[in-house]
């Protein structure tokens, strides 16, 4: 009996542990778009996300929801995004939304976003982004569904930081999850850098290095996110 247990042992322990929709988190985000201005970077916003588990990640009905600097999460339908069926990010790998609408200033994408939708025009020089596990429609911050907060990130003037606020965007400015999306200290200022010309990572971007996930007892929720 004891060489079974002993066995089973290894074998749990040879085991990944599930990773959980936490691991998931905003990498960066371009709020210039929909300018008429030439020397706006891109034509339309777009927020990155990366997944910093080496395991694959069904985020499918997940939503992203966009605050202006001292608004709700999500005050409107126009200002979320619910990820359609069938969204994985892959282990140490990015998921690009390309969101808003174009303005007739900047460039086109060079790359080809994985996901693009009308959604989340967003605010050029303040404002924030949050991920959730379901939706928050015109919450304010501080009030958000206990449970569903998956990470967040407030720039310039926006309230509700991790921490404090990254700093100002423009229209040729966004900000970058240091490492490569690998830094999460929960301090928008000390894990972000706003950057001029910025360039997008998406799911053909060559995966990164990331921290091994917890060997943690897996719950509920981190099946949940692997098998929704």
């Amino acid at each position: 009996m004891k060489k079974i247990v002993i066995a089973l042992v290894i074998v749990a322990l040879a085991l990944p542990a599930f990773a959980v929709a936490a691991d998931v988190r905003i990498a960066q985000v371009y709020p210039g778009g929909g300018s008429a201005t030439a020397t706006a970077s891109y034509k339309k916003d777009y927020v990155v996300l990366f997944n910093a588990t080496g395991f694959d990640l069904n985020i499918s009905g997940y939503v992203l929801e966009y605050g202006s600097a001292t608004g709700n999460w999500g005050s409107s339908a126009g200002n979320y995004y619910v990820l359609p069926e069938g969204t994985w990010i892959a282990g140490c790998s990015y998921l690009m939304v390309a969101c808003g609408a174009a303005g007739t200033g900047g460039a086109d994408f060079t790359m080809t976003p994985d996901l693009i939708t009308t959604n989340m025009s967003l605010g050029g020089t303040n404002g924030k982004m949050a991920l959730f596990s379901a939706l928050n429609a015109n919450l304010p911050c501080g009030s958000e569904i206990p449970g569903t907060l998956i990470d967040k990130v407030a720039w310039g003037t926006a309230n509700c930081a991790e921490g404090t606020a990254a700093g100002a965007t423009a229209i040729d400015k966004g900000i970058d999850r240091n490492g490569g999306g690998t830094i999460d200290t929960d301090n928008n200022s000390a894990d972000f850098t706003v950057v001029t010309s910025p360039v997008p990572m998406t799911s053909e971007t060559p995966a990164v290095d990331c921290a091994p996930v917890s060997t943690e007892t897996s719950t509920f929720g981190a099946l949940k996110a692997n098998f929704r």
